[in-house]
């Protein structure tokens, strides 16, 4: 597994598996950015490297679709894969099964230096500005331009017992304040509340172009308590590199290309949103006052590259970097509560209201259970698990005996095996995050919905060896006819 500590080497590792454009031409921050993003989304091609930016100083840049899919064969999941230490051609679910696996060993804490590129620049007080970088007005309709939107804000307890690193998107205000989207379910919310209980303003780092394995632990809902960085330190099997802050009691990435340190004011609230968002839409009006980010110091690497997630129609960063991860925890949950899961599987092109569920074939025949009892054991597991039940809101049970990643054959799974009947298990009341576009006023503001499992197995419905089988090329033919075919297919004339 190799170890990337960095984004520039991120970034040398993308451009070695051709995922990744350098852009000369100068492109300007209001709108064309992302504009040229989303078609790089939307054509999987590689992600753009923005070198020229209109009105911001030379050797400034920034890099958009650092997570995003990619159209080469055999590398869909390349970015997502290198940014984790796996090679370019692992499929998606060796990802889940390497970020699920890894929850099993021992947290390693980070490393902390005396010093590291994030500081080759530093601006405190009156020196800070944040006009000076290159941050994007993302979308047409956007309340604002969002400096934040793939990088790491990390905050920790008042007693200091817990570090909490996440992602949650920040709108420029001026040169020294920022406005923050910080939801109160969320743990970047319930650590600001422990401040707030004491009377004091949240003191928070902000840190933008860490090393690219951070922002998929920073996505990923491990329990309230636990340290992401020590997480991603028993994933790669050694610490993270970490040096102290300048104006807060805070440890951030050495290698960060850009570090913005303050406190979250107690008081001073600023108009944020609206902005298209991970569902795939930008609702005009989700915008409302949020508590405003005072900032005390920047430090930033000499040429910084600010990371952009242009988030919207799948799939993009919300997608790949939280729904991969969340599959993760899904698996190492059900794995806990001794349930036969097979896999687990967040639909990118679902924007992440899909989640897949996968037992093992004989799932009946080792639990005793039937399918609705099954249904109901996977939902009360999952939708009672805190962090990852917050964005969890429709769970498709099935059996592990398709392509769970493919969209299409999970359409086919969904349509034809779950029954009109019986086929749903409704769970009310559960906590769930404010954005999905279907959710009415009274539940945004209650944070609460209410969620299904979809029970598609049929296990429990057939006698061992009565069971369908799926009537496609790979199971209703011989495999050594089916070699034979492949290997003769421009024989047969096709290209």
């Amino acid at each position: 597994m190799k170890h990337l500590k960095s984004l520039r080497e991120f970034i040398d590792e993308l451009a070695r598996a051709g995922e990744v454009q350098e852009i000369d031409k100068e492109v300007d921050w209001s709108l064309e950015i992302g504009a040229v993003a989303r078609r790089s989304y939307e054509l999987r091609a590689p992600a753009p490297l923005f070198n020229t930016i209109k009105g911001i100083e030379k050797g400034f840049r920034v890099l958009s679709a650092p997570a995003g899919l990619s159209a080469r064969p055999g590398q869909v999941y390349s970015r997502i894969a290198l940014a984790l230490g796996l090679p370019a051609d692992a499929k998606g679910a060796d990802i889940v099964t390497a970020l699920a696996d890894a929850r099993q060993r021992e947290p390693i804490p980070p490393r902390v230096l005396e010093t590291g590129p994030c500081k080759e620049n530093i601006m405190k007080g009156d020196e800070v500005d944040l006009l000076k970088f290159p941050t994007p007005l993302i979308h047409d309709g956007d309340g604002g331009r969002y400096i934040q939107s793939f990088g790491m804000n990390i905050a920790k307890t008042p007693d200091g017992s817990w570090t909490n690193w996440s992602i949650n998107r920040m709108m420029l205000v001026d040169r020294n304040r920022l406005a923050c989207l910080i939801p109160p379910p969320q743990h970047l919310g319930m650590i600001r509340a422990l401040w707030e209980r004491q009377g004091e303003p949240m003191p928070i780092a902000v840190a933008l172009g860490v090393e690219p394995g951070l922002p998929f632990v920073g996505g990923m809902p491990i329990p309230e308590g636990e340290d992401e960085s020590a997480f991603l330190g028993a994933y790669f099997g050694e610490p993270l590199e970490l040096v102290r802050a300048e104006t807060v009691d805070l440890l951030v990435p050495a290698t960060a290309e850009i570090v913005i340190e303050g406190y979250v004011s107690l008081t001073d609230t600023f108009e944020e949103g609206p902005m298209g968002e991970y569902p795939g839409y930008l609702d005009a009006g989700s915008h409302s006052p949020k508590p405003v980010l005072h900032v005390t110091a920047v430090t930033h690497r000499n040429d910084p590259i600010l990371p952009v997630a242009v988030a919207g129609a799948p799939v993009e960063e919300d997608h790949t970097g939280w729904g991969m991860p969340h599959a993760a925890e899904m698996v190492h949950v059900l794995r806990q509560a001794e349930l036969p899961v097979s896999a687990c599987w967040g639909v990118l092109e679902s924007a992440c209201h899909w989640w897949v569920v996968a037992l093992t074939p004989d799932w009946h025949e080792r639990s005793g259970l039937t399918s609705q009892e099954m249904a109901q054991r996977v939902g009360e597991v999952v939708f009672g698990s805190g962090k990852l039940a917050f964005g969890v809101p429709k769970l498709l049970l099935v059996e592990h005996d398709f392509d769970i990643a493919d969209p299409n054959q999970l359409i086919w799974a969904f349509a034809t095996r779950s029954h009109p009947e019986h086929g749903e298990a409704l769970f009310p009341h559960q906590s769930q995050n404010i954005i999905p576009v279907y959710l009415d006023e009274h539940e945004r503001l209650s944070y609460h919905a209410t969620k299904v499992v979809y029970n598609c197995l049929l296990a429990d419905r057939f006698p061992v060896g009565g069971r369908p089988v799926a009537s496609d090329f790979a199971h209703n033919w011989p495999a050594e006819l089916q070699q034979y075919v492949i290997d003769n297919w421009q024989a047969y004339g096709y290209r």
